[in-house]
């Protein structure tokens, strides 16, 4: 016959409660190391990607700067500067002659309202705009005021600054004022 006999001071415990919670608790850290590992492994993966490209961007850079500065020293050269001198005169031709001086006077009669008159004009080109220095008499102050205002109301003329403005005595054409204006004439 066999006698069961619990010679300990305290009852059984068990500790399955706890090791469920710290088998559960392990399963998350699990999930969650593998899913910040994913993470990090691609951030460094893009990371890379980027690096990569900034490398290709920086060498492509250095090419064309290296490229550059070959071309500079060569058109820097005496014989090759003399032929840029050449190509720019002949361009300034070009474009003195391909300009519509006619559009741009039609375009002034328009804006040109009754009592005033342009009493000198001087265009010149300057880097592809045109600038214009205008001489304008007036009958009035009224009709000053039209010109300005029909000037700033136009789109193809641009940049408008009042240069002097005076009253002469006894003018020529009776003008009452005289104005010189620097205007930048552009037709689009």
């Amino acid at each position: 016959m066999k006698v069961r006999l619990n010679l300990a001071t305290n009852a059984l415990e068990t500790h399955r409660r706890f090791l469920v919670g710290t088998g559960l608790g392990a399963v998350f850290a699990g999930i969650l190391f593998l899913l910040l590992g994913w993470h990090v492994y691609s951030v460094r993966k893009v990371d890379e990607e980027l690096r990569l490209k900034s490398q290709k961007m920086l060498l492509e850079t250095a090419l064309l700067v290296k490229q550059r500065n070959d071309l500079e020293r060569f058109f820097n050269l005496p014989e090759n500067a003399r032929l840029h001198d050449r190509a720019d005169f002949l361009n300034s031709i070009i474009d003195s002659r391909s300009f519509n001086w006619t559009q741009m006077f039609m375009d002034l009669e328009r804006v040109l309202p009754g009592g005033v008159r342009i009493v000198s004009i001087e265009p010149r080109q300057v880097k592809g705009r045109v600038e214009v220095k205008l001489t304008v008499g007036a009958d009035s102050d009224e009709a000053q005021l039209k010109f300005l205002h029909a000037l700033e109301e136009s789109k193809v003329f641009t940049g408008i600054s009042l240069d002097k403005e005076s009253r002469p005595g006894a003018s020529p054409g009776g003008d009452q004022k005289v104005m010189l204006l620097d205007v930048e004439y552009s037709r689009i």
